[in-house]
């Protein structure tokens, strides 16, 4: 009886396949092969081709790469067509039910909630597998009410630079970072000991998160519950304004990403906050750094820092689900990530290359990829962008004119709310 259902399953499949013909109708998820093995497998349809989109670059070149690896051990052709994984998910909502868009692409996790509402994207078939071989952010950041939709690619977040040839020992408390901080900074000489962008809150949730503050309840998913003006959000305001009094009295305007950057590269600056993308300036100037976690808070947590989780996704359109999941599932196996990371340095989110000696003998992805352990993915709910204006705002005037954080973040927190209700009002 188990066959035989097993058998009217997959043909009822190819019978549905065969009717659809153009992609106008988005397809059901992809069926179980009954194989009788331990590990949940399915085979590509006959016939399949497939179209990736992904960014130009190296990771174009990685994902040309693993579309030749997929076409020589499972005979179907992959084509892949440049296309910006931020410019994807928008590309999608007019191609993908015109049946013009890519079967797998590629997007940030951020983007995940719009791609849901608008029925675009297939579930993840493998998730328990998912969840054991990934990071925690990575699965998170991929989940939507529960459900993981994406095959994570990477991920990304920020962490802490320091200048080898000036910095006596890595802080590993925010005290020590302080007190080393404290002998360096000379403002008369333009010298500093820390700095990051004050008034950006992608950096800064780093401190609220480590202290117990959340944007939404229910891990991210709950927008009727704001954390952000908690006890431990007002702490990270506090925090903030020691910086300010101690170590970097500047204005948050004259903190700007280009005043850092110049700054570490002169030897004027001993630690810097800051993500991969400054790497590469770095190393052309000639800075002898290195990267460290971001140093533990007197509570003796870590640092919450925002993270980026790139990945690929199942386009639910396509007309060969199963030969798309098959291949997003082998483009983010461990041997394709490592090929991903040395074609591109993007930071694999698979746990088991955090042991890996081609990523553990770089110094600098390893430096990243510990604070990765402690990241939290940005949340992927549609009201995530009502947050980012009002906690600049806020974190502002903390900062500039040494406003209360209580009373700075209640205010953001009831900006949040009232954007939150005009969104849902004018659905």
């Amino acid at each position: 009886m188990k066959k035989l259902l097993s058998l009217m399953l997959i043909l009822s499949l190819v019978f549905s396949l065969a009717a659809c013909g153009g992609a106008t109708e988005p397809k059901e998820e992809p069926k179980q092969e009954d194989t009788g093995a331990a590990t949940e497998e399915i085979v590509p349809e006959e016939g399949a081709e497939l179209v990736v989109w992904e960014s130009e670059g190296a990771v174009g070149e990685w994902m040309k790469f693993a579309a030749e690896e997929f076409t020589k051990k499972y005979n179907v052709p992959v084509t892949y067509e440049t296309v910006g994984h931020t410019d994807a998910p928008k590309k999608l909502q007019t191609d993908g039910p015109a049946g013009l868009g890519a079967d797998v692409f590629a997007a940030p996790h951020d983007h995940l909630g719009s791609l849901i509402s608008g029925g675009l994207v297939l579930e993840n078939f493998w998730p328990e597998e998912y969840t054991e071989a990934y990071m925690d952010a990575a699965i998170t950041g991929t989940t939507y009410e529960g459900t993981l939709y994406g095959y994570p690619s990477g991920i990304e977040t920020y962490a802490l630079f320091y200048n080898k040839d000036l910095v006596k020992s890595v802080p590993q408390t925010w005290d020590e970072l302080i007190a080393q901080s404290k002998e360096f900074t000379d403002k008369t000489q333009n010298k500093y000991g820390f700095m990051m962008e004050v008034g950006n809150f992608y950096f800064a949730y780093s401190l609220i998160g480590g202290y117990g503050g959340y944007v939404f309840g229910d891990n991210n998913t709950n927008p009727e519950d704001l954390g952000l003006n908690n006890e431990g959000a007002v702490k990270a305001g506090q925090l903030l304004q020691r910086i300010h009094t101690e170590i970097l009295p500047l204005t948050k305007e004259d903190i700007s990403y280009d005043v850092k950057q110049s700054l570490f590269n002169e030897g004027k600056l001993l630690f810097n906050l800051d993500g991969p993308w400054a790497v590469d300036a770095h190393r052309s100037a000639g800075v002898n750094f290195g990267i460290a976690p971001l140093p533990k808070l007197d509570n003796g947590q870590n640092p919450t820092s925002f993270s980026g989780i790139r990945a690929l996704y199942v386009n639910s359109y396509t007309k060969y689900p199963n030969a798309a999941s098959l291949f997003a599932k082998f483009a983010t196996s461990e041997e394709m990530l490592l090929q991903l990371f040395e074609k591109s340095g993007m930071l694999p989110p698979r746990t088991a290359l955090l042991e890996n000696e081609t990523i553990k003998s770089n110094e600098i992805a390893a430096g990243f990829l510990e604070q990765a352990q402690y990241a939290v993915p940005m949340p992927n709910i549609p009201q995530m962008p009502s947050v980012w204006e009002p906690m600049g705002a806020a974190l502002s005037t903390i900062w500039n004119d040494n406003t209360d954080p209580k009373t700075a973040l209640d205010a953001a927190v009831q900006q949040i709310k009232d954007a939150i209700a005009t969104q849902e009002s004018s659905k």
